[in-house]
């Protein structure tokens, strides 16, 4: 079993962790007084001196290693979760070494405050390196079947089915499911491929029988009640336990689970696109827009100018719109009807409206009328990629008809989308274009943005309404 070398693995990994300090310490050194970059007019200080006080530093950075749990087994944090620890690791092994020297340490034989800086430079970019040689290493072995984790499977619900899904992917990890447990109103020998080993109440027998390292807890939502006597039961036994709550249709779009004070939080409906995301979507909406107001202005000023000379009325058209978490605002338009279209109430525009002046029919089949929204995503009332916004007054209809449909405004409205790149656009399905702007929440990146945009400039920007 894999718990009989662990101790041999965290050992294995302290050393080189340590080893890469000690290099980066000794570095730090070399590189400030000796690469002939920095000047050195209080002259070299002796290398003995820096190397008698390399225990200190191995010391604490040891220390920090393990209270930040670098040497707990986690499979299935991402590598950037580890660099996050690496990070912070060192960020705080440097401010003790300055809180160290402030309190009088090396007060004979000053160190060097650059060399400090190129330390934590160095210890950075070596333990991240080592890690990550260290993960390739060990995912090539699980492919060749060494350092596998056996684990057993406790109920057969959605989230189990998709757990099997993921671990069969991904074999780099090392999982091995050996079986699953299911509940007594279960018939068959296997669940999606995975042989049933008997039910839940063989639990301890099974983890006799056989060499289980771990075991998955994941109850069908209407046997939840019951994971507390699962878990007492597991605590007699020397396995780990994880538990995969089966939250199935309760989760909708930005699912995650957070921290408070120890008790972990799970969010089942929040926008994907938070923190660090949303500034990178935001610099990339205002600098694209900002090109494209340049580019297009002319444009703009010969439309703005033929509207004018063709039709009575405003050139530009505002209206109430709805974007991220229900935020209203005005969004513009070039007019393309008739300046009192909507005397008889609100409307959807219909293929050959009579209310769409000839230059308004034109500019609505290539999306031109939409180019003053360049100035929404400016403002920040939109982005360039998002659902499509709707006017209140149809939302509160949709809302009540329409299953998770206030679901799209967990993301800025767009200038163009994902369902607008796949032709449901103007008076087409509104199912069917929530589903694709559903989609667009569910995988967004910065990624996918740009493929929307691409796909919006090469497939063109016609609308088959008219």
């Amino acid at each position: 079993m894999i718990k009989e070398r662990r101790t041999t693995f965290e050992f294995f990994y302290l050393l080189l962790d340590l080893f890469m300090v000690s290099v980066s310490w000794i570095s730090a050194y070399w590189f400030r007084f000796h690469s002939g970059i920095f000047s050195v007019e209080k002259g070299v200080p002796d290398f003995s001196v820096y190397l008698e006080h390399l225990w200190l530093i191995v010391l604490i950075w040891a220390f920090i290693f393990r209270i930040l749990g670098l040497y707990t087994s986690k499979r299935l944090s991402s590598f950037y979760a580890q660099v996050s620890v690496i990070l912070k690791a060192n960020t705080v092994g440097i401010a003790i070494l300055l809180a160290l020297t402030y309190l009088g340490w090396g007060k004979t034989d000053p160190f060097s405050r650059l060399a400090f800086g190129w330390f934590w430079i160095f210890c950075n970019i070596f333990t991240i390196l080592e890690r990550a040689l260290i993960q390739l290493v060990l995912r090539e072995l699980r492919r060749r079947g060494y350092n596998l984790k056996y684990l057993l499977l406790v109920g057969q619900s959605n989230s189990a089915a998709d757990f099997i899904k993921s671990v069969s992917k991904a074999k780099e990890l090392g999982f091995v499911i050996i079986g699953i447990l299911v509940t007594d109103d279960y018939e068959g020998e296997d669940f999606e491929g995975v042989p049933v080993l008997g039910k839940i109440q063989d639990l301890l027998d099974v983890i006799t029988k056989y060499k289980v390292d771990t075991v998955v807890c994941s109850l069908p939502l209407s046997e939840m009640k019951n994971i507390a006597d699962l878990v007492e039961v597991l605590s007699t036994t020397h396995v780990d336990v994880k538990i995969i709550p089966d939250l199935g249709g309760l989760l909708t779009v930005g699912g995650s689970i957070e921290e408070f004070d120890g008790l972990p939080i799970i969010s089942i409906q929040e926008s994907p696109i938070q923190g660090t995301e949303r500034i990178v979507k935001r610099i990339f909406d205002l600098t694209l827009a900002s090109i494209a107001l340049v580019i297009l202005s002319p444009v703009m000023l010969i439309i703005a100018l033929v509207i004018k000379l063709t039709s009575k009325g405003p050139v530009f058209y505002s209206q109430e719109r709805v974007t991220l978490d229900g935020t209203k605002f005005k969004i513009y338009k070039f007019r393309t009807m008739v300046t009192d279209s909507e005397k008889q109430g609100p409307g959807w525009t219909v293929k050959n409206d009579p209310r769409v002046t000839k230059v308004g029919r034109f500019l609505r089949k290539w999306s031109l009328d939409e180019l003053p929204q360049l100035w929404n995503i400016l403002k920040g009332d939109m982005s360039i990629v998002g659902p499509r916004p709707e006017r209140p007054y149809f939302i509160k209809q949709f809302r009540q008809k329409i299953p998770s449909y206030m679901l799209r405004h967990k993301v800025p409205a767009g200038l163009t989308g994902l369902a607008q790149v796949n032709g449901y656009r103007g008076d087409t399905s509104i199912e069917e274009r929530l589903k694709y702007d559903l989609l667009y929440l569910k995988n967004w990146s910065i990624f996918l943005d740009i493929k929307i945009i691409l796909k919006t400039l090469i497939s063109g920007i016609k609308n088959p309404q008219g």
